[in-house]
């Protein structure tokens, strides 16, 4: 009966973790360039003194989900696409690199490139915008921008977007939906930061939408309901069972 108890309810605690993974894939099905989170169950047995007497499992996040998600065609000449295993680098508060593949790029009221609030990196540190300027992205991420009253050929480079070459065993995704550089890569480059990548491409006017699945989703966050109601009617019957074997020892004695 102990036995059942600790089970459905360690399995209960990690399906709500799940459904909290899926949850935030669903909510940012909207969200330019947004990587899926992946998650799963794996068993994990709890070791005492004595031989281990209770099996649970414990909800994972082996990784995310990398595929290119389709490509919407907006013509803004700040939003930008990247080939597949191609980033974006964005500064962080305490002065780091993150990476996305979201290209939705703006200006700030201070005149900086940011991305959702976060400087954009560009070659030579952030990049500054002209006020009033009229910009023109090439697809080897260089801006220029042409500023007001200027000749058409009078165009001056304003920098060039630092562009990275990630995969599986170079990033790894955080908590907030950007990813980081791996213990690997960080030993690889010696610090905590990706190389640009001079072949890097961007593909302005078009931006990558998120690869989740909403069906997929929706139906994952039905089945985590069933199961979480599941665990916790066995959790019902174990007290049950419990509750009738103590009437039948107090009648015995």
């Amino acid at each position: 009966m102990d036995r059942m108890i600790y089970t459905a309810m360690s399995g209960a605690s990690q399906t709500l973790a799940l459904q909290a993974v899926t949850a935030s894939n669903l909510a940012n099905v909207s969200t330019p360039g947004f990587k899926a989170q992946l998650a799963s169950f794996r068993a994990v047995p709890v070791e005492g003194e004595s031989l281990a007497t209770r099996s649970f499992v414990t909800a994972s996040t082996p990784g995310a989900d990398l595929s290119v998600g389709r490509f919407n065609y907006t013509e803004r000449t700040l939003d930008v696409a990247l080939q597949p295993n191609n980033w974006l680098a964005v500064t962080l508060p305490d002065g780091s690199e993150a990476y996305t593949r979201n290209g939705n790029m703006q200006v700030s009221a201070d005149g900086f490139l940011t991305l959702n609030g976060r400087q954009v990196v560009g070659e030579g540190g952030p990049i500054a915008i002209p006020e009033h300027a009229q910009l023109t992205l090439a697809t080897d991420g260089t801006l220029t921008a042409l500023n007001a009253g200027d000749q058409p050929n009078a165009t001056v480079t304003i920098g060039r977007l630092k562009i990275v070459n990630g995969d599986p065993a170079t990033i790894t995704r955080g908590d907030d939906g950007l990813f980081r550089p791996t213990a690997q890569a960080i030993a690889r480059f010696g610090e905590a930061r990706l190389p640009g990548d001079p072949q890097g491409k961007v593909i302005p006017g078009v931006l990558e939408e998120s690869n989740v699945n909403p069906v997929q989703s929706m139906v994952e966050m039905i089945n985590h309901a069933r199961r979480f109601e599941m665990q916790m009617k066995e959790i019902s019957h174990a007290d049950q069972n419990e509750q009738k074997a103590n009437q039948l020892l107090s009648i015995t004695s």
